[in-house]
């Protein structure tokens, strides 16, 4: 599974011990089996899987800087043979040959070392990205209402990119400088064990100041990329909200907000650019130097080591630039890389109150369903649903009508377990929604909701959207059932015509209409409109309702709306008054004894 997984022995409803999983709504075969109780872990299980690349960046890193210690070596080597009494001027052409073949093999481990570090961060990229999209589609609607779409997007694209940084160049360049950093401590012994000793201090002050830069620079990335997170949210809120903006001239007043949001995302940067500015190893590679150097020259006094001995050993300790300097970026881009898969793991680690329960209920639906005692409540606390108890049986229509804020809308999304009940139980042909495998449920219910949903595909493949495999016929029997056939045919490409994001270059009627489609061609069980012919104009309503009519026949279908016209041939009519049933009944049953239905129905029918 892709969510957070787990078992543990509960007892059902039916009082039978049962072994279940820790909710998902949604969830794969786990092609990852991902470590998911810290960053860290999480990142190693997945590096885990490309294990032989990762053996090749370290094989590469070890033997480039293997290779690099040659270079002074043998130049030491080259200065000891020129100064030597007579100069052995031949002996260096095998030296000069050496030192070819072995920089000509350096380079082709350096192709290697990096090749191999962007294949393994591009992939890592790719899992974590898919693992994170699949956790994503397998929360609850309860998560989604609260979590910002773009705080998820910042987290899906710019923090995910940061894992790819944290691998290459960040961690290639610290495994390739961890190695340059051991070799001047390897190769002095070869000159004098003494001269091991400015090596190893350097290593150990270097650990020492790298310690307290990570230690101050964590928290900074951390903030960095949560500033970040606010920022684009922000501003996916505002472009998802721009005509509202427009209409209210605020956009003056929403620069600012914004303004202000990318000025604390600068600050963060700005703090953590200052904190790298003072990274100690870098005043610490220029005293080694001098105290190595001087060190060499006092051995030379002494008659230890000769000219070509101080050549080469100064060049071994000019290794230590590397790792000094690249250490700069490459950590900054480590704790980024780690601050990202936090916020990451996080999202994908938040439980959802929903299950897939594959193993439940999946029998044919007819449509039977039964409210007993349901309350339910929103995460924020606000209590929509009280003490809801009624029932239909299969083929019912049941308008639910009220005030706006009433709870109606809510309590058609519990049938699907779009929310689950707080309390009480939702019932589908007398099984508990929670007891029904969660997509056989789904399948077999289609809501269409006032605000249509559709994506930026064809017409043919939104109408087609709950069942992929539809062939051409049924669309278009769906379609001219919804009354959208002809619409559709007046664009130039028709069923194969793009629409925008979301329905944009669409009326509301036409989206409303093809919503409508979509949920005819899934031949559901239980339909649901959630006053899902608001935006049709009168022309085409008498259409739409006989469609609607006619679609009801022989299925439970549940209407939320103020139009009397669909409100008169429902079967049962439930009144909403601030999450409570106020009365049940027909359309003259309730104007007959509830107060409140008259003056719904003397409003809506003045109107």
């Amino acid at each position: 599974m892709f969510s957070v997984r787990g078992s543990s022995d509960v007892r059902g409803r039916s009082g039978i011990a049962q072994t279940v999983p820790l909710p998902a709504e949604f969830s794969l075969p786990d092609k990852y089996h991902a470590d998911r109780r810290g960053p860290v872990r999480w990142l190693i299980s997945h590096v885990r899987l490309y294990w032989y690349v990762f053996l090749l960046v370290l094989l590469g890193a070890v033997g480039n800087a293997l290779l690099a210690a040659v270079v002074p070596i043998l130049i030491g080597r080259a200065f000891n043979i020129i100064t030597a009494s007579p100069p052995q001027v031949k002996a260096l052409i095998p030296l000069a040959l050496l030192l070819i073949g072995s920089q000509g093999l350096r380079s082709v481990l350096q192709f290697v070392r990096n090749a191999a570090s962007e294949l393994l961060a591009q992939r890592l990229e790719r899992d974590i990205r898919d693992e994170l999209y699949i956790s994503l589609l397998g929360k609850s609607m309860a998560f989604h209402s609260l979590q910002p779409v773009g705080e998820i997007m910042a987290r899906a694209t710019h923090d995910v990119r940061e894992i790819n940084y944290m691998f290459s160049p960040g961690i290639n360049l610290i495994i390739g400088s961890t190695a340059f950093m051991f070799m001047p401590l390897l190769a002095a012994r070869r000159y004098h064990p003494a001269l091991m000793l400015t090596p190893a201090l350097f290593i150990l002050f270097y650990i020492l100041a790298l310690a307290q830069y990570l230690r101050e620079l964590d928290p900074i990335t951390q903030q960095v990329r949560e500033r970040f997170g606010h920022m684009n949210a922000h501003l996916a809120e505002v472009l998802d909200g721009i005509e509202t903006v427009k209409a209210s001239a605020q956009e003056e007043r929403e620069a600012r907000r914004f303004a202000q949001l990318a000025r604390r995302f600068w600050e963060a940067a700005v703090h953590q650019g200052d904190v790298e500015a003072r990274f100690i190893p870098l005043l610490l590679i220029g005293l080694a130097t001098a105290a190595g150097f001087f060190h060499a020259l006092w051995l030379y006094t002494r008659g230890a080591i000769r000219v070509g001995d101080i050549v080469g050993y100064v060049g071994l300790l000019g290794l230590l630039r590397f790792p000094t300097f690249v250490s700069l970026f490459s950590y900054a881009r480590v704790s980024s890389g780690l601050a990202a898969a936090r916020r990451i793991l996080e999202l994908i680690n938040k439980r959802t109150d929903l299950d897939q329960n594959p193993h439940g209920y999946a029998g044919k639906m007819r449509g039977a369903v039964e409210f007993r005692h349901v309350d339910f409540v929103y995460p924020d606390g606000h209590q929509a649903l009280h003490d809801i108890t009624f029932r239909v049986e299969p083929g019912t229509r049941v308008a639910v009508v009220g005030q706006t804020g009433a709870g109606k809308t809510t309590l058609v999304k519990l049938i699907n377990r779009t929310y689950d009940a707080t309390r009480g139980q939702v019932l589908v042909d007398g099984v508990d929604v929670r007891d029904w495998n969660l997509e056989a449920l789904r399948r077999q219910i289609s809501i269409i909701e006032q605000d249509i949903f559709l994506f930026s595909r064809t017409i043919r493949e939104n109408i087609a959207f709950g069942r992929p495999d539809a062939t051409m016929e049924e669309i278009i029997a769906a379609a001219k059932a919804a009354q959208a056939h002809d619409f559709i045919m007046s664009f130039k490409d028709g069923y194969e015509t793009v629409i925008g994001e979301r329905g944009v270059t669409l009326s509301g009627g036409q989206r409303q209409r093809l919503a409508l489609a979509r949920a005819f061609l899934t031949n559901p069980a239980i339909l649901i409109l959630d006053d899902s012919t608001s935006a049709i104009d009168s022309a085409t309503e008498d259409k739409i309702q006989r469609a609607i009519f006619a679609a009801s026949k022989g299925r439970t279908t549940f209407i939320i709306t103020h139009r009397l016209s669909q409100i008169r041939w429902a079967h049962l009519i439930i009144l909403l008054r601030r999450g409570r049933i106020e009365a049940m009944g027909t359309h003259e049953e309730l104007l007959e004894r509830s107060p409140m239905y008259r003056r719904l129905f003397i409003r809506e029918d003045g109107a």
